[in-house]
């Protein structure tokens, strides 16, 4: 059963997590100003990509001052409490990102690697998400920072995942919520904002708009 948290109870749980909401805004706010630096000059498939791997790679700047460290293998780019009892990976949702007690889904199928990332979360939770250090940075309790968007915007939560259907991690066993900052400036085309998969090279459609 899934725990959801809202408001200050949020605000505690990632508290918890030695994380503000603020950490979590400032990755993704900063990705999108430099996804709107493409043009129709760049590879077709280049906003998607960056924007997956900037809003990991500002999550890092934002972290590793603080004793965060980094772990990348198969395409999954965590970065690592300083406790080594866990990371964070953000990536592409679908369904309900930012709505309580709807469906939410990683946007792609994933591979062997998110696989057994997500029996390992899965394992792990039964003594409690942070209650086993790992020796190897792969091995820990991971974090998905979902992001999507939507008519208002983007959206996005904290959410760890336990299981997969299919290809698609589909359960968390808890979603913590934040308020995304409007981002109302035009010329991108959110919607196909896309991560690669954690077996192989990226493969991402985008469109521009006007």
């Amino acid at each position: 059963m899934s725990v959801s948290y809202f408001g200050s109870d949020a605000g505690r749980r990632l508290a918890d997590l030695d994380l503000t909401a603020e950490d979590l805004q400032f990755a993704l706010v900063a990705a999108v100003a430099d996804v709107r630096m493409c043009t129709e000059f760049d590879a077709a498939g280049m906003p998607g990509y960056m924007f997956w791997s900037r809003s990991n790679r500002y999550l890092r700047e934002r972290l590793t001052p603080a004793g965060w460290t980094l772990a990348s293998r198969n395409h999954i780019l965590r970065t690592v409490h300083p406790s080594g009892l866990f990371a964070i990976t953000a990536t592409s949702g679908s369904g309900g990102v930012g709505v309580p007690d709807a469906f939410v889904s990683t946007k792609n199928p994933k591979g062997p690697a998110t696989a057994a990332m997500v029996e390992r979360n899965e394992q792990l939770s039964l003594f409690g998400v942070q209650a086993v250090p790992r020796d190897e940075p792969d091995d820990v309790s991971t974090w998905y920072l979902l992001y999507k968007n939507d008519p208002s915007g983007l959206v996005a939560e904290l959410s760890h995942p336990v299981k997969m259907t299919g290809g698609y991690v589909d359960t968390w066993d808890e979603r913590i919520f934040f308020q995304m900052p409007p981002m109302d400036e035009p010329g991108f085309d959110l919607s196909k904002l896309d991560d690669p998969g954690d077996d192989e090279g990226p493969d991402v459609v985008v469109e521009f708009t006007g």
